[in-house]
């Protein structure tokens, strides 16, 4: 997939491997129960208080 991406290819990917997505993306979409909770650049997505909540059990 790495190769993929560095050709220059678009991809979709839905995986909850944090360290996978973040390793690979550019931009990160998270839904919790269907709805988009954030969207934005990996570090952005992962520091975001609503995916915090959702993913990790800690107050929003």
């Amino acid at each position: 997939m790495e190769e993929l991406r560095a050709d220059g290819l678009t991809i979709l990917l839905i995986e909850h491997d944090v360290a996978f997505v973040t390793r690979l993306a550019d931009r990160v979409v998270v839904l919790d129960l269907g709805q988009v909770i954030a969207d934005g650049p990996p570090a952005e997505v992962r520091a975001d208080p609503l995916v915090l909540a959702a993913y990790l059990g800690q107050a929003s």
